[in-house]
């Protein structure tokens, strides 16, 4: 089975699209054709936006299905005139909070993810640039890392450091374990003074195998001999320095940074 969705939003549709995948994934067997429409915040983008609708169901035959997050009533009901099955992520929600605070939503546009709180939005963007200066062991001054994580070449601790500086604004470093940090199976001095702020991230020799060929083709580098060796020995020197650790193997980012989170006692919200 096929279906179309589109996700709509005043805004970026982010949230539309976030929310509209976490529920689709519920109906496995079904193949989503998706689309994002953001920034539909007048009547004309709206109309333009229910004439692709509608064209797309004349064609098909198969009613679109549209995960909307736009805060004007108005051009909720321009949409929904393209015959879609509507979803209103906000519907459930604005009805009892109105009756629960006493007080009408503002219908406001770009109010989830627009440039509204300068100081969390510097905070964002310091700790993505911390986490940047501080990839792959480059700037030895970890005072400030609210984590660092560590784990062979290509385990995943880039991207998982750039999402929870981007997301929640942590400051995360990271570092590299070298083929000299695991033959002497020591925790590197630099690192010793943080050890209550470490985590590891681990993953199946395989598929480290498969991503560092992508990288390096033909290398030692990217030979399954030499990722299994130093994954075994990275496992040995995390449980012997009591550092946490993770296997990335079949876990999200997202994922990833919850159970850290979570691991290492570390509260925070989503910007």
């Amino acid at each position: 089975m096929q279906r179309t969705v589109f996700f709509i939003s005043d805004s970026t549709g982010i949230t539309a699209e976030t929310i509209g995948n976490s529920i689709l994934a519920q109906f496995e067997g079904v193949n989503f054709d998706k689309h994002r429409l953001p920034f539909i915040d007048d009547a004309t983008k709206a109309e333009a936006a229910a004439l692709r609708i509608k064209t797309h169901y004349a064609k098909t035959g198969e009613k679109p299905i549209v995960v909307n997050t736009m805060a004007d009533r108005a051009l909720c009901d321009i949409v929904a005139a393209s015959g879609a099955l509507m979803l209103d992520v906000f519907a459930p929600f604005i009805g009892p909070l109105e009756t629960e605070l006493g007080t009408k939503r503002s219908g406001a546009v770009n109010r989830s993810h627009g440039l509204v709180d300068f100081d969390k939005y510097e905070a964002r963007i310091n700790a993505t640039n911390y986490a940047l200066s501080h990839d792959d062991g480059m700037d030895v001054d970890y005072a400030q890392a609210d984590l660092i994580l560590v784990g062979v070449s290509r385990s995943g601790k880039t991207p998982t450091c750039l999402y929870m500086a981007l997301h929640y604004g942590v400051s995360a470093a990271n570092y590299p374990l070298t083929d000299e940090d695991l033959e002497k199976l020591e925790l590197p001095a630099r690192l010793r003074p943080y050890r209550d702020r470490l985590f590891g991230l681990t993953i199946e020799p395989e598929r480290l195998a498969q991503i560092r060929e992508q990288r390096r083709a033909g290398s030692r580098y990217a030979t399954l001999k030499q990722c299994k060796w130093e994954l075994e020995q990275a496992d040995r020197l995390m449980r012997q320095s009591g550092i946490p650790f993770l296997n990335t193997t079949h876990v999200s980012i997202e994922e990833i940074a919850s159970k850290i989170f979570e691991k290492l006692g570390i509260e925070r919200t989503m910007y």
